[in-house]
């Protein structure tokens, strides 16, 4: 069986990209870097790419149905 890594699932995305998805600031997504609680993000030198699919669980963990949810997390 071959893997194929040029699958869009298995791309990587700059910070850019990412923070352009998530519709938050490079430097939001930066700092969640720094700070954690963003998503999972892979580091190659001193570049940061991130998987979609990542990203895509990080805001599936992160879905709430009403304000009491999300301040029970903080």
């Amino acid at each position: 069986m071959r893997t194929e890594l040029n699958s869009v699932e298995n791309a990587l995305i700059t910070e850019a990209a990412a923070a352009d998805y998530l519709g938050i600031s490079i430097r939001t997504i930066q700092a969640w870097r720094v700070r954690g609680g963003g998503p999972n993000y892979v580091k190659m030198g001193k570049s940061v790419r991130y998987r979609p699919s990542d990203i895509q669980a990080w805001i599936e963990s992160h879905l709430a149905s009403s304000t009491s949810e999300v301040e029970a997390r903080s």
